[in-house]
């Protein structure tokens, strides 16, 4: 849950013109303290006032565009969305859970990329860094320790 952002500021930062539901779509986003779908973020608006689902989608599709959001693949077809390295969310990978579905956010610390090193030995334009790793969440493991769930991980 972010506290620090001043949403405002970063839209107006990204050339968008600012509006009550803009600001509540990321908002919304930024307070999730995860990547969520449109259909969270659609769900977690309405318990507040009305919100149409198409605005919620513009919304993402143009915060997208300008580069305020990034776009994550979680299983299934629908996009799950979370603000882009900002000074208040550092760039950072997320782990995917295959049995429940969920995708959280890890540390920053978690795991490191040279990307300096990378662009040494690989020089291209990298325009969209994603690491994400699968398997079997806390929770889910926990829960599958009762029904026998292997909870074997990668070798290494």
């Amino acid at each position: 849950m972010c506290n620090q952002c001043n949403y405002a500021e970063l839209l107006a930062g990204a050339g968008v013109r600012t509006t009550p539901n803009r600001l509540r779509v990321l908002g919304l986003i930024g307070a999730a303290g995860r990547p969520v779908s449109a259909d969270e973020i659609h769900r977690a608006a309405l318990t507040r006032e009305p919100l149409d689902r198409v605005t919620v989608y513009r919304s993402l599709e143009l915060f997208h565009r300008v580069g305020l959001i990034e776009r994550l693949k979680a299983g299934g077809q629908a996009w799950r969305y979370h603000l882009v390295d900002l000074p208040h969310h550092p760039r950072h990978p997320h782990f995917y859970c295959t049995r429940c579905g969920q995708l959280a956010c890890l540390g920053p610390e978690t795991l490191t990329l040279d990307l300096k090193g990378l662009q040494r030995s690989f020089p291209a334009l990298i325009q969209h860094l994603e690491i994400r790793l699968e398997g079997v969440c806390p929770a889910c493991l926990a829960q599958g320790a009762a029904e026998g769930l292997d909870g074997r991980a990668l070798p290494g």
